[in-house]
C-alpha cells in the first residue's frame, strides 16, 4: 500500500488544497489558478509505477516515478501554447493519482506515452529531451514527441507542436525510460506541413544495449512504422538525421511512439 498526496501551491509555497489517501487520491479545486501556481504530486515511497492527472486536459499519464514527488507548474501565456487552451483553464479542476496494478503496468502497450514530461531533468519516466530546441520555444520543446498529440500538417501552437531541431545538423532526441522495456515496434509521426518542412530520408536510431540502426523514411504525413524483433534497452537516441532533397531546412518531429512491454 502507497500513501499518495496531491497539493496545490501558490508561488509563495503556501497549500491551497491538498488530500491524501491510500493508493488512490483526487482532488478538486473550485478557483481559477494564479501564475506561480504548482500542482505536487507526492508517494510515500520513491520509483513506484503510477498514473498522475494534473489536468482533466491532459488526461491520465502512466509513468514510473523517478523519485517521490513530481512537481508540475501550472502554465501561462508562452508556456503554455504547446497545450490546449482547455489545460488549466476556469475554476472547475479535477486531478487524481493511484498505484497501477502488476497486469496494467506489464501491459503491451505504448511505453513512451506521458502527457507529464516536463524539459530538463527527469522526474518521471519515460522522459524526453535534445541537444537543441528552435528558439527554446515550448511549442518546439523534445517532450512534445510523448504527448500524444499526432497532429502533424502544421507547425506552431497545439495541437501542432513538435521538436523543432533549430536547424542543425547534429541534432539528437534523447527518450529515457527509467529500466529495461523490451519493444517491438517504434513509429515515428515526422512533421509534414509542406512545402514548410523539410523531411528526413534517413536517421539512426541508437540503443542502450549498444546496438544501432539506421531507417530509411520517405516524404509523407502517415506514420512510419519500424519494425524490431523484441529488442531490450531502457533508453534510445535519435540522430544522424539526414534531410531530404528540399530547400526548407526546417524538417522536425510530432511524435514517436514505442510499443511494447516491461522486461
Amino acid at each position: 500500500m502507497a500513501v499518495l498526496t496531491i497539493k496545490i501551491l501558490n508561488g509563495a509555497g503556501e497549500v491551497l488544497k491538498e488530500r491524501t489517501d491510500a493508493d488512490y487520491t483526487d482532488l478538486t479545486y473550485g478557483a481559477e489558478y494564479a501564475p506561480g501556481d504548482r500542482i505536487v504530486f507526492e508517494a510515500s515511497e520513491p520509483g513506484l509505477p503510477l498514473k498522475l492527472q494534473a489536468d482533466d486536459a491532459l488526461g491520465m499519464a502512466m509513468v514510473l516515478m523517478q523519485g517521490s514527488r513530481l512537481e508540475f507548474p501550472v502554465l501561462f501565456d508562452a508556456a503554455k501554447r504547446a497545450y490546449s487552451p482547455k489545460t488549466f483553464s476556469g475554476n472547475r479542476h479535477y486531478l487524481a493519482a493511484r498505484t497501477v496494478p502488476e497486469e496494467e503496468w506489464n501491459s503491451y502497450r505504448n511505453l513512451a506515452l506521458n502527457p507529464l514530461d516536463q524539459r530538463g531533468d527527469a522526474q518521471c519516466y519515460p522522459h524526453a529531451s535534445a541537444n537543441c530546441e528552435t528558439r527554446g520555444e515550448s511549442v518546439f520543446f523534445a517532450r512534445n514527441t510523448i504527448d500524444n498529440v499526432t497532429a502533424n500538417r502544421a507547425h506552431g501552437r497545439w495541437p501542432f507542436e513538435s521538436w523543432g531541431i533549430n536547424m542543425q545538423d547534429d541534432a539528437c532526441l534523447k527518450l529515457e525510460f527509467g529500466r529495461e522495456i523490451a519493444a517491438d515496434k517504434i513509429v515515428l509521426h515526422t512533421r509534414a506541413d509542406f512545402p514548410h518542412d523539410n523531411w528526413w530520408k534517413q536517421l539512426r536510431l541508437r540503443f542502450s544495449d549498444g546496438s544501432s540502426m539506421q531507417v530509411t523514411l520517405e516524404k509523407s504525413q502517415r506514420p512510419h512504422v519500424i519494425d524490431m524483433q523484441h529488442k531490450t534497452f531502457s533508453w534510445l537516441c535519435m540522430d544522424q538525421l539526414i534531410k531530404g532533397e528540399s530547400e526548407s531546412p526546417f524538417p522536425a518531429l510530432t511524435q514517436i511512439e514505442v510499443f511494447g512491454r516491461n522486461k
